[in-house]
């Protein structure tokens, strides 16, 4: 079977290239590189299934021929900057929404039924349901990010409808793991090897949320795909549980052997759009079958451990 996975050079989507060759998919990488880092792509490269096309996902013209062929879409190219949506939004539009258009697009001229997205548990904003489920309410949006994945889903849903596609949608709470490079973790990471006395920390440490780590979110999604059939398949990924940012600041701390002080601003979020408690209910995927098997510290340790072995990644974009 030959699949494509736009986003293919991003952190999701290269750990998710290479679950695909492992299983035998012929497979057709995408990625513009706005973000995405060609190393994590180096196995896959020596692969003779793998096929890597440079493209923004703007071009649809390009992208229709990208997808030739193809018989499922990995969609996972996003812009996924959530905390500086508001000082550039038309890019939440553009790289989340018209891209996802475009991939729909491409996707119905080349006669493929099959798409598989990658949205967020933020499309529940400050959900009053807590832990949310998938038929949860969904409430004023509270970010740019947030709001373009709603749309996205809903573009998504109605393709499916309109053109007999069939769709699996995840929501996910943060991941973490191998290839991480965007995210708490990573900016916390950064700060402390500059100064390892001194932590800023946005918001008041209480936020609440939820991670789950890289290979157990594929594992959910491989198994979803296999055993899930209706028009549109929404699921919530994450754990059974969630922890204060200061629990992951102490884990992070540890691991580095570092005791910096915390300067903590923003009162009770960091951002604007930032949701102080994010917790999914994953009945859904559990009754599948799937179970994490990692939980939230573990997923924090190994994210340090990655980025200690690998601190190229703050300096390299290719």
């Amino acid at each position: 079977m030959i699949v494509a996975v736009t986003g293919c050079a991003g952190f999701i989507g290269s750990n998710l290239v290479d679950r695909l060759l492992d299983f035998g998919y012929v497979v057709t990488g995408i990625d513009n590189f706005s973000t995405g880092q060609k190393r994590f792509l180096s196995q896959a490269l020596l692969n003779p299934r793998f096929k890597l096309i440079e493209i923004d996902l703007l071009n649809l013209d390009g992208l229709k021929v990208a997808l030739k062929d193809c018989e499922i879409v990995f969609h996972l190219a996003a812009n996924a900057d959530v905390r500086f949506g508001t000082d550039h939004p038309h890019k939440d539009l553009e790289q989340n929404t018209i891209a996802t258009f475009n991939v729909l697009e491409a996707i119905r001229s080349n006669g493929i039924k099959k798409i598989v997205f990658s949205s967020t548990g933020s499309v529940y904003g400050e959900s009053p349901v807590i832990p949310t489920p998938e038929d949860g309410p969904f409430p004023i949006q509270t970010s740019l990010y947030g709001a373009s994945k709603a749309a996205c889903e809903g573009l998504i849903s109605a393709y499916c409808e309109g053109f007999g596609i069939q769709s699996w949608i995840f929501r996910f709470v943060s991941i973490l793991g191998e290839r991480y490079t965007h995210g708490h973790i990573f900016d916390f990471y950064q700060k402390l090897k500059n100064n390892p006395s001194y932590l800023p920390v946005l918001g008041n440490g209480k936020q609440r949320k939820s991670y789950l780590y890289i290979q157990d979110c594929i594992d959910a999604i491989m198994l979803a795909i296999q055993k899930s059939g209706e028009k549109v398949n929404i699921f919530n990924l994450g754990v059974s549980d969630y922890v204060e940012v200061n629990d992951s600041i102490s884990w992070i701390c540890q691991e580095l052997a570092v005791s910096p002080r915390l300067d903590y601003s923003g009162g009770d979020r960091g951002w604007i759009g930032d949701n102080p408690f994010i917790f999914l209910d994953t009945n859904k995927i559990q009754s599948l079958g799937w179970k994490p098997k990692l939980g939230i510290r573990e997923g924090v340790i190994k994210t340090v451990e990655y980025l200690r072995a690998n601190e190229w990644v703050f300096v390299s974009r290719r």
